[in-house]
């Protein structure tokens, strides 16, 4: 399969209402899956204390999600510093991440012009579908 068509792929089962999908294609296989429902706002706060205003306000924030489940790279190589850090002023579409999934290097780019407020992934973490990986504040 082409990068194209697992994108595609991706995007149809996100806007589907199935909770996970395994496909097998000769040698190549992937699985997407759902994280289940949030609790309601009442019920959850209702079992946990309320969070301190900027704890909110930071989790408000925009983020940066992989576009598939992989690798989290901060930086090209290990020896090269991170595309970014945080605190750190990036243009739209400038790459600021990499996600590697099936020996393939994925580019994520920034989606704005923006300034990347914290970076959510340790370098080397496994990244799921979907996931924040990096919170930022448009320009």
């Amino acid at each position: 399969m082409t990068n194209q068509e697992i994108y595609d792929l991706i995007a149809r089962f996100d806007a589907s209402g199935l909770k996970t999908l395994k496909l097998s294609r000769g040698d190549f296989q992937i699985e997407l899956g759902k994280a289940a429902p949030a609790a309601s706002a009442a019920a959850s706060s209702a079992m946990t204390p309320a969070a301190p205003p900027e704890v909110l306000k930071a989790e408000e924030a925009p983020a940066i999600t992989a576009p598939l489940v992989g690798t989290f790279y901060a930086a090209p190589a290990p020896e090269q510093p991170p595309f970014v850090t945080a605190g750190g002023r990036v243009k739209k579409g400038q790459t600021v991440c990499l996600i590697e999934a099936m020996k393939t290097m994925i580019e994520v780019p920034a989606p704005c012009d923006c300034v990347i407020e914290d970076v959510l992934k340790a370098n080397g973490e496994l990244a799921s579908f979907g996931e924040a990986l990096m919170r930022y504040k448009p320009c």
